[in-house]
């Protein structure tokens, strides 16, 4: 949300302020002022150079299946933002409930702001490979490709620091990375352009893709009934969220066939009262229609009652424009970083 111009100068000061204490920050690591950490592994991450959605989710997602798929043993380190300890003392949030969905125990997750420390305690569990979620600006972990993520439609936070615009650090920082990854476009010479002028990393493109709906009985409902293809084109649907970029799901649901009505988005990780969910269960059942959420919106609907109309569950993928030369890259970072082969 951009902001008035008054506002924007009374906190001008503000973003000054961040600006010097990103650079401080990233000196002091660059000086060896601060310690900087090696896990005995590989370390992977994914992060980018604004608040908000930017598609780092998805990319651990493929990274970590990628890894799979090589007979790779990998584990996620997360901060896990908003996380709360549920009663079996396990820090959840909704991102982490995405993880452990996906991975089930196929891949370790070490939850926490200590990251080093977690990945230490995981590491003797015989993994290698770290993939480090939401890590730029995690400069105490050293790590082996740094991979930094630009949403095309707002690559830069327009133009300005926070808490003026998004940016959590000067366009600078792109300086740092060894990968640049621009997602929801396939095609962006002008931010290249801009990334050009801080960095020669390789840039590839991605894109989320709709992948599958599922039908719930109930927002805790295990049981997830895939809707065969074939059906969705009879699907009506109101479609709502809380992720950082909300338009980029509803144009996967428009992109894919289907027909939507009244579409809402609320604030990233929000936390949905029963008063919100009934205004759209309200709207849906006027229509004629169902109700269909993120993955993501699932953790902060687990409160909530759901009646009297469907709910579904979209489930997104992430499409590399460019697998095997990405793919490549990661490893020619590694080995660089390493001074040989990845191991």
């Amino acid at each position: 949300m951009r902001l008035p111009a008054a506002i924007r100068a009374l906190l001008w000061p503000a973003s000054l302020c961040w600006a010097a204490a990103a650079r401080m920050k990233a000196t002091a690591y660059r000086a060896g002022v601060r310690r900087v950490r090696r896990l005995p592994g590989n370390v992977i991450s994914i992060g980018n150079l604004t608040t908000g959605g930017t598609g780092k989710t998805p990319m651990v997602i493929w990274l970590a299946e990628r890894f799979l798929a090589e007979g790779k043993r990998v584990v996620i380190l997360t901060r896990g933002y908003r996380a709360i300890r549920e009663s079996a003392g396990e820090l959840q949030s909704d991102e982490i409930a995405i993880f452990r969905k996906r991975f089930s125990d196929r891949v370790p997750i070490g939850v926490g702001a200590n990251r080093y420390a977690n990945g230490q305690v995981l590491a003797k569990e015989g993994t290698s490979w770290f993939l480090l979620d939401d890590g730029f600006q995690h400069l105490q972990l050293a790590r082996d490709a740094n991979i930094v993520l630009l949403d095309a439609t707002d690559p830069f936070g327009g133009g300005r620091l926070l808490p003026v615009g998004s940016l959590r650090e000067p366009k600078s920082a792109l300086g740092r990375a060894d990968i640049v990854v621009i997602t929801r476009s396939d095609h962006a010479p002008a931010i290249e352009s801009i990334t050009r002028r801080y960095t020669r990393a390789p840039i590839f493109y991605a894109k989320t893709e709709l992948l599958d709906i599922f039908s719930l009985s109930d927002v805790n409902a295990e049981q997830r009934v895939p809707t065969p293809r074939s059906e969705w084109p009879r699907l009506r649907l109101v479609p709502f969220c809380g992720i950082g970029n909300p338009q980029t799901f509803f144009e996967d649901l428009a992109q894919s066939g289907l027909n939507t009505i009244g579409a809402t988005s609320f604030p990233d990780h929000h936390k949905y009262r029963q008063k919100e969910i009934d205004l759209l269960v309200a709207r849906a059942r006027d229509a004629g229609a169902a109700l269909i959420c993120t993955e993501k919106d699932l953790f902060n609907l687990r409160d909530i009652s759901i009646e009297s109309v469907p709910l579904y569950l979209a489930r997104t993928t992430l499409r590399i424009s460019d697998e095997l030369g990405y793919w490549r890259a990661i490893q020619e970072s590694v080995a660089r970083h390493r001074g040989g082969a990845a191991r």
